[in-house]
């Protein structure tokens, strides 16, 4: 099942919306490229294993 959920760049602070896939399990991380400022920030998703909805956390992945 394949949704979307907001996150807010580690670096500008700006929020952005990504496609999240539940399918890949309730705990996920990958890096995303900020839509905004283009810098890479690591996505921390979670999903709630009742409601299946989806938080993200997210750092700057270092150079």
């Amino acid at each position: 099942m394949q949704t979307t959920a907001d996150y807010y760049c580690a670096f500008c602070g700006e929020s952005s919306t990504t496609f999240v896939d539940i399918s890949a399990g309730l705990s996920q991380s990958y890096v995303e490229d900020c839509q905004v400022c283009c810098r890479p920030n690591i996505l921390y998703v979670r999903f709630d294993d009742e409601t299946l909805e989806a938080s993200i956390e997210t750092e700057p992945e270092s150079d």
